[in-house]
């Protein structure tokens, strides 16, 4: 299954799936709120309209809480996000997907196209997706054995 799939699924037809992102200047305690406001575990930090600027998620706050205690939550989201992200397109497939997150142990990763991004996907989507795609591969082979 193919990333521009999985990001249509999201959707429902044809339409664009919204992603939640923050001003690299906002306060962490925004970012935080924005988190739990849409129950998401990572929000993209963008400089302008589709111009990821660095990622930031639930893990990278609560890292920082427990360095620095609550005071961080007034810091700029720019001191902590990730800035050096990874990214896919609409082109590649869940399985190359899945290895890029496994290796860099990370959950979400934005989607890009002509360098805007376009949407996000996380692990979760990518693993619903490959499920189902092995459900009806289960599906077709019993078929041919039962002689449907």
């Amino acid at each position: 299954m193919l990333v521009r799939q999985i990001l249509r699924s999201k959707s429902g037809e044809g339409g664009e799936s919204p992603v939640i992102t923050v001003a690299p200047d906002a306060p962490l305690a925004e970012a935080a709120a924005l988190l739990s406001r849409h129950r998401i575990g990572a929000v993209v930090v963008v400089q302008g309209p589709g111009q990821v600027a660095g990622i930031l998620s639930e893990r990278d706050i609560v890292r920082e809480l427990a360095r620095r205690g609550g005071g961080c939550l007034n810091e700029r989201v720019e001191a902590i996000m990730t800035r050096d992200i990874t990214t896919c397109t609409t082109d590649e497939d869940a399985d190359g997907v899945l290895v890029k997150m496994t290796v860099g142990r990370f959950r979400h990763l934005p989607v890009v196209e002509g360098g805007r991004m376009i949407g996000l996907i996380s692990i979760g989507d990518v693993v619903k997706a490959r499920l189902s795609e092995l459900a009806m591969e289960k599906a077709a082979l019993e078929g041919m054995i039962m002689g449907y």
